[in-house]
């Protein structure tokens, strides 16, 4: 049979087991979904095959679960003979991407969970942090992580009695990880221990101020560090290698833009929506850290950017995100992923450019120094990057050197 999206439906409607009710469904996803033509038409053959074997099984659909995709697995394995191991690889890739499926559509039951108790505790901190706190994604898996680490040494991996913490217990955890790490990395822990125990008190499962028990960290490097921003010309070199005739190409611009013009983090960059964008008024509302929202007016060339990516350059979808993956799944891309740096160290590569960092954070530096340079005041650089605290938006008054020699006295004996 030609492959086509035809003959994958055909296909899904030869089913006859349990997954009658649902191949189709699953099928029609994957095409809305922008899946090629050949992926589609052996996912669903592959799934057809599973579906004949579930019927044998006389499995209640809704009992579905992992430990019968490996079963069916070593069964196949034992009536095929040898497969590749890709092969075999991709089928279970498959059949675990089709109980994914069935999962959300409440047909089969959720993954069991094998969480440890810390665990646990750390997932609901995450949860917290995630939709009470707003942080950024970076910061809530840090945190997460720092929770998770500092429950399981202190109950050994066993159950967790936060009412047993005492001061002793996070002033030896801090000690322990002042052994192996530099000065910088152990504030971010101390930071991350400080809030879960701030989470805790808030939810009365610890003595009431434990929080001051955690050690501060002592350090007597420049802090913070200077901010390193791309420099103008690198910044355009990266914007002038966006191929423009692709559809890639024209996304990747409009982003750099946004970076480069208005400061944005790449966080704030993956959530726009298409309805953020308010072209009647040349506006752009920006959700900022902590669940802070704000209205950024849209140069010219950023709208011209963004106007030609949906016009020309954005895969048909029903996501309502601005910004979309160039392959299967079709949709936006994933909070908490790497996307944004990944477009601009490939800019970067393109360009030839050798940056002082190659992450999506050095256009905002450069945008504040530019501000800066260019007589903007400290007050009117932290609204443009919607800074909570003057104290952060400080940190750029050490970048203008030339404006810091004229207010250094002269040292004493020295030259005048």
């Amino acid at each position: 049979m030609e492959r086509s999206y035809e003959a994958a439906t055909a296909l899904a409607l030869k089913a006859v087991g349990p997954l009658a009710a649902h191949l189709d469904r699953y099928v029609t996803s994957l095409i809305d979904k922008q899946y090629v033509v050949d992926v589609v038409y052996v996912k669903a053959r592959r799934l057809l095959a599973f579906d004949g074997w579930l019927a044998t099984q006389r499995l209640v659909l809704g009992e579905l679960c992992e430990v019968d995709v490996e079963e069916y697995q070593q069964r196949s394995r034992r009536r095929c003979g040898d497969i590749r191991t890709g092969t075999r690889h991709r089928e279970l890739c498959d059949l675990t991407q089709f109980l994914h499926f069935l999962r959300v559509q409440g047909v089969c039951e959720p993954a069991r969970s094998n969480a440890t108790p810390a665990e646990g505790v750390a997932a609901a901190f995450e949860h917290y942090l995630r939709h009470q706190q707003g942080l950024a994604n970076p910061s809530v898996e840090r945190y997460k992580t720092t929770a998770w680490q500092f429950l399981t040494e202190r109950f050994d991996g066993g159950e967790v009695d936060l009412r047993a913490l005492r001061p002793v217990d996070a002033i030896e955890f801090i000690q322990r990880q002042a052994k192996r790490m530099q000065p910088q990395s152990l504030k971010n822990i101390v930071n991350g221990l400080r809030s879960f125990l701030r989470y805790a008190e808030f939810r009365g499962e610890v003595t009431a101020g434990l929080v001051f028990a955690v050690p501060s960290v002592a350090s007597w490097a420049s802090t913070p560090q200077l901010p390193r921003g791309i420099s103008p010309e690198h910044a355009q070199r990266a914007l002038d290698s966006c191929d423009l005739g692709t559809a890639v190409g024209l996304r990747d611009r409009a982003v750099l833009l946004l970076l480069a013009r208005l400061g944005l983090r790449a966080h704030e960059i993956i959530a726009l929506q298409l309805h953020d964008i308010d072209w009647n008024t040349g506006q752009l509302q920006v959700r900022g850290k902590g669940r802070r929202d704000g209205l950024l007016p849209v140069p010219i060339d950023v709208g011209e950017a963004i106007a030609a990516y949906l016009k020309r350059g954005r895969p048909a979808s029903i996501d309502r995100h601005v910004f979309l993956r160039s392959i299967a799944p079709i949709r936006g891309l994933m909070e908490g992923s790497y996307a944004i740096g990944t477009i601009v160290r490939d800019a970067l590569k393109r360009a030839k450019v050798d940056a002082p960092h190659r992450g999506s954070h050095q256009f905002r530096h450069a945008l504040a120094v530019r501000m800066l340079q260019g007589g903007a005041s400290l007050p009117e650089i932290g609204e443009v990057l919607r800074h909570r605290s003057p104290q952060t938006t400080s940190i750029y008054a050490r970048v203008d050197l030339i404006s810091l020699r004229s207010l250094a006295p002269a040292w004493p004996g020295g030259a005048q």
